[in-house]
Parts: structure tokens; C-alpha cells; sequence
């Protein structure tokens, strides 16, 4: 078992590259077209996170590519979409997430489900929890302990597999959510997702706009269609997901 290390990193402001948030509107599913035949041939693609990323999935159900074992969520949208669109690469896709995780509960886990699958992509969605347990759960995490916990995972992926190509999904919410607590303070929120952005900016990944998303997507419908209680995604939800997902998975 992964044991927390609690020192403090020194966060760096920089721009990202974010993907453009019209495209995510007014692109279809058919924008990748234009990727060669045999792309990204036989890699292995790995979804990690809390109940975003699992939504339903069957957890005795482990093999590849199965739609028990991939949810209901956005992987499950992104593994029909990759499977149906792509027969020739062969694609072997995963899902791992687990309702209710915050970081340090992935690094428990980690090997089991991640290391032991030799992934070649590690999607990873995370840090509601690290936040919204401050108020819920008893937890004594911060900002701080969420960055160093975060790029401590990142850095013993990499070591264990040093090809490994990360996707990091920025940790959303929407307000007026019927979940979001009442001590729900945007600004600090802030923070975790300038975690997640700096990170991916440092190890050299895909960095997926989740919020700026959802932000865009209350223009044209309220938080109840998109995401009811604030932070679970309905169907419509996980489309615009997995349609900004897809968007970083080209440029992989």
C-alpha cells in the first residue's frame, strides 16, 4: 500500500494548451477522420478517477472492452465511439474508476489497476473528492496535499512505465448542483484545477478543459440537464465529456 507523502510542492503558473471550446460545440464525432489507418495500433488506454469515471461499471468484470466493465459515464461513450470508429487499431480499453477516490486512494490501488496493465495512455479524472471530502468525509487533505499526492503518482507511473502518455481531465463542478454543499467555495476549487492544469503542463500531457466545457454548455441549458446534482454528469453530460476528450486524444 502506497504510503502519503505530505511535503509541499511549489506550484508554476504557466499557459496550457486547452483545446478551442467552440470546437467542442459545433465538431461531431466524425472530426477525427482524418487520423491515419493502424493509429495508435494495439495500445492499451486506461480510465482512472472517482464515480465520474466509474458510473456504474461492473468491478468483478475486468477484462478489455467489455460495456459492464467500461459504465454508463463518458468512458463508456468514448470506448463504443473508439472501438466502433477505429477496428483496425485494436484498441484495448480499461476502466478502474472508483466511486468516492481521491489520489492517494488511486496510489493505493495503483498497481493492481494500472502498473499490471502495461497501459499505454492513463486517462485520469480526479480531485471532486479531495475538495468536497473536506466537508463530507473528515477529510484533512489540502491543496497542497492533492498537488504532491498527484504528481507523486505520476512520477512512479512514469518510472514503472517510462512510454506512458497521460490525459488529465480537469475536476468540475456545476452550480446550483442539489449536492454542492453550501461551504462549496468556487475559488479555492480554483486551485485543484490550476493543480491539475500545471501538472499536465510539467509532465508533458493532454490537458482535457472539463469546466470551461460545462461553463460554455450552461449557455444553452441549466445545470439540471447537464449535470444535476453538480457533479455527476447526465448522459448529455458525459457527450460533451467525451467529445472534449476526444479532442486531446488526437493530439496524443
Amino acid at each position: 500500500m502506497t504510503t502519503r507523502r505530505n511535503f509541499l510542492t511549489q506550484s508554476t503558473m504557466a499557459v496550457g494548451a486547452s483545446l478551442g471550446l467552440s470546437d467542442v460545440f459545433t465538431s461531431s464525432f466524425d472530426e477525427l477522420d482524418t487520423l491515419p489507418e493502424g493509429f495508435l495500433e494495439g495500445k492499451t488506454i486506461l480510465f482512472q478517477g472517482d464515480s465520474i469515471t466509474d458510473a456504474g461499471r461492473k468491478r468483478d468484470v475486468e477484462g478489455a472492452n467489455l460495456p459492464t466493465a467500461l459504465g454508463y459515464g463518458y468512458a463508456g461513450y468514448l470506448g463504443t465511439f473508439l472501438m466502433g470508429k477505429y477496428p483496425f487499431s485494436q484498441f484495448q480499453i480499461f476502466n478502474r474508476g472508483v466511486s468516492g477516490h481521491k489520489v492517494f486512494q488511486l496510489a493505493d490501488r495503483w498497481e493492481e489497476d494500472c502498473i499490471s496493465l502495461q497501459p499505454d495512455i492513463v486517462s485520469i479524472l480526479i480531485g471532486v473528492n479531495d475538495y468536497w471530502h473536506t466537508f463530507t468525509h473528515g477529510y484533512e487533505g489540502t491543496v497542497e496535499t492533492f498537488e504532491n499526492d498527484l504528481r507523486t503518482l505520476l512520477h512512479i507511473t512514469q518510472k514503472a512505465l517510462p512510454s506512458v502518455k497521460f490525459i488529465l481531465g480537469e475536476p468540475f463542478f456545476l452550480p446550483k448542483g442539489y449536492a454542492i454543499p453550501e461551504q462549496w467555495d468556487a475559488d479555492i476549487f480554483k486551485q485543484y484545477q490550476e493543480v491539475v492544469r500545471v501538472t499536465a503542463i510539467d509532465f508533458d500531457s493532454i490537458f482535457i478543459p472539463y469546466q470551461s466545457v460545462f461553463d460554455k454548455a450552461l449557455k444553452l441549458a441549466r445545470t439540471e440537464h447537464w449535470c444535476p446534482d453538480g457533479v455527476h454528469p447526465s448522459p448529455g453530460g458525459n457527450y460533451l465529456m467525451a467529445k472534449a476528450w476526444l479532442k486531446g486524444f488526437g493530439r496524443v
